[in-house]
């Protein structure tokens, strides 16, 4: 099953003869073609502005989410140009991989979902921090 992203730059696509990754929020294959400009968006935590970090792992991860939503609109892009992520989450187990699943498709909705990398970490910078994640987006030049 292809689906095709609607900027003519980037595809995402899950090859047959591989599992269905969109149950845990991502698609095997991000392909960028034509004429690019990359943005790499560092991590994002679940700090508010004003620097507030909830002890709550589902309220750090929608944060965290809200965060790369606002980066990624002051470079002019969207979650739809989202390549990769990578996301770091601190005592990760299979209910803390549904909390993100369910908060990624809140914040990206019904569309494919970008490559994606979960990497469990024994903490992350700030005391307290819980979650992480980082993009790389593609657009049209």
């Amino acid at each position: 099953m292809t689906t095709f992203h609607p900027t003519p730059v980037l595809s995402l696509s899950n090859p047959a003869g591989l599992y269905d990754p969109a149950p845990n929020g991502y698609s095997h294959l991000a392909s960028v073609s034509g004429a690019t400009r990359w943005l790499l968006v560092a991590g994002q935590g679940g700090e508010t502005a004003d620097g507030r970090l909830s002890p709550d792992f589902r309220d750090q991860v929608r944060q965290a989410l809200a965060n790369l939503k606002t980066a990624l609109a002051s470079a002019g892009a969207g979650t739809a140009d989202v390549a990769k992520l990578t996301v770091l989450i601190v005592d990760h187990s299979e209910e803390r991989l549904h909390v993100f699943g369910a908060e990624l498709q809140a914040a990206f909705g019904d569309a494919a979902k970008p490559a994606c990398t979960l990497i469990p970490v024994p903490r992350l910078a700030l005391d307290g921090m819980l979650f992480e994640v980082e993009a790389i987006a593609a657009l049209a030049a």
